[in-house]
């Protein structure tokens, strides 16, 4: 674990929203350790297991969390989901009006500051991003029906909520890969399948975020110890050739228009989880700085070789195909002899199902 923040500053009430969550488990667990926070209370829709906190059990989207949060200095805001098989507009519609009432019940009950997660991946991942970007870079991901869409609508919202309401700051953490037990995305995801897919011409460079860090990195935020748009990721970041050195899993070099019209394809037909645009993440860098945090004295435990090595870990025995998971018979079959080809271009079988289904 980081060792905590140098705060000398009142002792803080904090809410954790999402709190019996992944990540939100670990914020609060870490700022009821935390010398600077007086008392945690945990905001969600079910009550978790973290010791020393008041829960308050109701769906963040309810107008009444403002009188949960009466007496509160900071919220943080982690109540997200981030689930690859829940209906896309089921999914915006949580985060997106979840993130908008919290703000809003925040201000309300005199909140000074709130905390919300993010990801780099609002950056975008181009060909011509600097490398490593920094805080202030421009936001040119595109929204598509994928997750990114819901976290730069939430970008927006806590762009204009120190407008809307005078008084709250409003803070952003916008993580690396997040990795750790019990994440599951589809960029984790991309090392369960056979072979790497690698665009040619592209230049894929990885960088990831052990969610022990970002949780340390969060309390933080919440300390108002970093403002404003943060990153927050391991130092440096891995090329291509290093991870598949690291990972001991070949590559599968295919042409750009080949494999984003197969991704586009599969997605249209609903055997993948994810839009072709997100398929840009693992063929051009978002490598971030994390300036910010480092200059206020935050250092990532973990680095870019042991978050991987935990990772594949943590994936051994799973099988996914452009994110979509396979299982039994299925994985048997198609990744047996085909090995790599099947990533992408041995799905004809899947689409041709799908084909006669809809005929049906």
């Amino acid at each position: 674990m980081s060792p905590p923040p140098a705060y000398g500053g009142k002792p803080l009430t904090v809410a954790v929203t999402g709190a019996a969550g992944v990540l939100g488990e670990r914020v609060a667990a870490r700022l009821v350790a935390s010398p600077g926070v007086r008392k945690v209370l945990a905001v969600d829709d079910r009550r978790g297991e973290v010791p020393g906190v008041q829960w308050r059990v109701l769906d963040v989207r309810d107008p009444a969390v403002a009188e949960r949060l009466a007496g509160v200095d900071v919220v943080v805001h982690l109540a997200m989901d981030l689930g690859m098989e829940t209906d896309p507009r089921a999914r915006s519609a949580y985060n997106v009006r979840g993130a908008q009432t919290v703000l809003t019940a925040s201000a309300a009950a005199g909140v000074g500051r709130v905390v919300l997660c993010t990801s780099a991946m609002v950056y975008g991942a181009l060909p011509d991003n600097e490398v490593p970007l920094a805080e202030d870079s421009e936001l040119r991901a595109t929204e598509e029906a994928s997750l990114v869409g819901d976290l730069l609508e939430i970008e927006r919202l806590a762009r204009r909520a120190p407008r809307a309401h005078p008084g709250l700051q409003v803070t952003v953490l916008r993580p690396a890969v997040v990795v750790g037990p019990g994440v599951d995305t589809v960029l984790t995801r991309h090392f369960e399948a056979p072979r790497l897919l690698v665009v040619a011409g592209s230049r894929p460079c990885w960088q990831f975020c052990h969610v022990d860090d970002l949780a340390a990195a969060l309390e933080y935020a919440a300390l108002g110890l970093v403002e404003g748009e943060v990153t927050v990721g391991c130092d440096g970041w891995l090329e291509q050739e290093d991870v598949e050195k690291l990972s001991g899993i070949r590559r599968m070099e295919l042409p750009a228009s080949l494999a984003l019209g197969t991704a586009a394809r599969l997605h249209r037909l609903g055997l993948t989880p994810a839009p072709a645009g997100d398929l840009a993440y693992t063929m051009y860098p978002w490598v971030v700085s994390g300036s910010r945090l480092h200059e206020a004295g935050w250092r990532p435990a973990h680095s870019n070789e042991q978050v991987l090595a935990e990772l594949l870990a943590q994936v051994a025995g799973k099988h996914a195909v452009a994110g979509r998971r396979l299982g039994g018979k299925e994985a048997a079959t198609s990744l047996g002899a085909a090995g790599a080809t099947v990533a992408l271009v041995g799905t004809a079988a899947l689409v041709r199902r799908a084909r006669k289904r809809r005929r049906f």
